[in-house]
């Protein structure tokens, strides 16, 4: 099975509800996502993404056959950050464990470093999270520590670890 990365299309609304609408999805990711996980969410975030600015928020659908299974996104940072940017990602629950996570990261990375001046791209993932550490790590980042005490979810104050994909010093720019 493989997957491809593509911009987000109206249609893929109910394909992300469905992924979404999954405590165990919700309880890896940042607050701020409605739970249940509705159609109209779905597409009020398609919506979002499609009219974000395009040098600052790069969003796609993660798809096997053309069915968004996932998503991937990466967000510019400001100031002296503006070539920085940091990744977040999930798969509908029944996509686990595939290699697919893995192969949306590479894709992802490759695009923004051969169509953006961004030269580092950073996760975040909950500690705890050792699937999302694992992709990361398969596609090629650096762990470059642990965040102690860095957030509190479900009312427990948690650490997150730091990863962080670095463009090529012969590419840079």
């Amino acid at each position: 099975m493989e997957c491809l990365i593509r911009s987000w299309r109206m249609e893929d609304a109910a394909d992300l509800a469905a992924a979404l609408n999954n405590k165990k999805i919700h309880d890896h990711l940042r607050d701020g996502l409605p739970y249940p996980y509705t159609e109209n969410d779905a597409k009020d975030y398609i919506t979002a993404m499609l009219q974000a600015d395009k040098h600052t928020t790069y969003a796609f659908a993660i798809t096997v056959e053309d069915k968004a299974i996932g998503s991937i996104g990466v967000f510019r940072k400001d100031s002296i950050h503006a070539r920085t940017a940091e990744m977040g990602y999930y798969l509908a629950e029944p996509f686990w464990g595939k290699g697919l996570g893995t192969s949306a990261v590479k894709q992802t990375c490759a695009y923004i470093f051969e169509h953006t001046d961004i030269l580092r791209i950073f996760a975040e993932p909950f500690a705890f999270n050792t699937a999302s550490c694992r992709i990361l790590e398969k596609a090629g980042f650096i762990c470059e520590g642990t965040l102690r005490n860095n957030a509190v979810k479900n009312g427990q104050v948690i650490d997150m670890k730091m990863y962080s994909n670095i463009k090529d010093p012969a590419d840079a720019k």
